[in-house]
């Protein structure tokens, strides 16, 4: 089974790479010995994050997740990169597609199947939900000092 790989990391910063989306394929998350989710991985553990967890999944064409899912406390959010399909939350379907984002809060009863004819890719980030406030988008500052490359 195909692992991320980790490009660099200091005191304040880490990198990993996955590889090309086409080779999301090669990954598979394992939950049990019955239960295996091809073309998924998690990145959380290989960049150390502490506030979110993240992971890429690829569908083929004419596969889905198979099961519906909720959440205790994470609220997360959906990246489409490439391909067409469907997500469904608590009953409502709706298209996705290149550009598509989505947010489904931590008891929304969520799905996602790929009705194209090419790879769905996707990107999930989950987080603690309620944490966000005003504040936050005043989080960043600017420094005076010149970038050098």
């Amino acid at each position: 089974m195909k692992q991320i790989e980790k490009i660099a990391s200091a005191d304040n910063f880490s990198a990993a790479n996955v590889g090309q989306f086409s080779s999301l394929q090669d990954y598979a998350l394992v939950l049990s010995p019955e239960v295996k989710i091809p073309g998924k991985v998690f990145g959380g553990a290989a960049l150390g994050t502490t506030g979110s967890e993240f992971s890429f999944q690829s569908f083929a064409p004419g596969t889905e997740t198979g099961f519906l899912h909720t959440h205790k406390n994470h609220e997360e959010l959906y990246f489409f990169l490439a391909g067409n399909g469907e997500f469904q939350v608590d009953g409502h379907i709706f298209p996705v597609t290149e550009g598509s984002v989505v947010r489904v809060a931590p008891a929304g009863r969520r799905s996602v199947r790929n009705n194209g004819s090419s790879a769905l890719v996707m990107l999930c980030v989950q987080y603690k939900a309620s944490t966000v406030t005003a504040d936050d988008a005043a989080d960043g500052e600017i420094l005076s000092e010149p970038v050098a490359w």
